[in-house]
């Protein structure tokens, strides 16, 4: 039996932490009545409530002292201040940041807790994130056991060193958002050729999904796999080759470092 009330506290339940939630309870990992979360936004809560059935509040401190791991789902600027803020309230509790940029070490310095992050994304909310961990000093073989399981249920986990968790931000977090703009883009050109708005939006996104599908199973790299669609000469070349022309990847990957090197940014602004 659990000495807490509540298996999993959120302070913090909205984009990030409700996607996780609901990812939890798709898959069926826990009960909502094992969910207590803590949210400002009346909305929001009520929202929450009323589609998950979750248990929600406005204290942060009853999060610290009814469950047996703390997630915070804050923006990065009050991370800090919610650790000092509860004090020693979270001695021996599992703490786990989704917070860019607060390194652990930082964490560690306000907080008796043991301190683990976990960067992930939205698409938790249906079981297919992508997320990396990292744990502290104080983190124990159980504690990484417990979130690589908890996190190897909504999609793919991997465990990385705490300083690379900002490039894992960038690629996994930021990396959604990355993709729906592809995808967009790939349905404006099919609309600038003639295709209803809807139709061009649906191909588009099917597309990236059966391209995603196909290098996730076929054990197969990308190069290899644009090979097998391109014929020299064809309609596939001529499509690459503008790309190539308009530098297309070395934007995505550019887009990647910019957003690893803000992440670093907030990480000596938090200092």
């Amino acid at each position: 039996m659990s000495a807490s009330p509540y298996q999993f506290g959120f302070i913090g339940a909205g984009k990030l932490a409700g996607s996780v939630i609901r990812g939890l309870l798709l898959k069926n990992f826990c009960a909502p009545s094992a969910i207590l979360a803590s949210e400002p936004n009346a909305e929001t809560r009520t929202q929450l409530q009323n589609e998950l059935g979750i248990s929600l509040t406005t204290e942060n401190g009853e999060i610290a002292a009814k469950t047996e791991i703390v997630f915070l789902g804050v923006k990065p600027q009050m991370v800090l201040p919610v650790l000092r803020g509860l004090g020693v309230a979270l001695t021996d509790k599992l703490v786990v940041s989704f917070a860019a940029g607060i390194r652990i070490a930082q964490m560690e310095v306000v907080t008796p807790a043991r301190i683990m992050r976990v960067l992930t994304n939205t698409p938790s909310a249906i079981g297919r994130a992508a997320s990396a961990f990292a744990s502290g000093p104080r983190a124990t073989d159980q504690d990484r056991q417990k979130i690589r399981t908890m996190f190897g249920t909504i999609g793919l986990v991997v465990e990385v060193d705490d300083d690379q968790i900002n490039a894992v931000t960038a690629l996994a977090g930021s990396g959604p958002a990355f993709v729906y703009a592809m995808i967009e883009a790939l349905a404006r050109g099919g609309e600038k050729m003639g295709l209803n708005k809807q139709v061009s939006l649906q191909l588009a996104a099917q597309t990236a999904l059966g391209a995603t599908e196909m290098m996730m199973t076929s054990g197969k790299s990308p190069e290899e796999l644009i090979k097998m669609v391109v014929t020299p000469g064809g309609t596939t070349a001529a499509g690459l080759r503008v790309m190539e022309e308009r530098f297309v990847a070395a934007a995505l990957a550019d887009a990647v470092e910019a957003a690893t090197k803000r992440g670093q940014e907030m990480a000596r602004e938090n200092l």
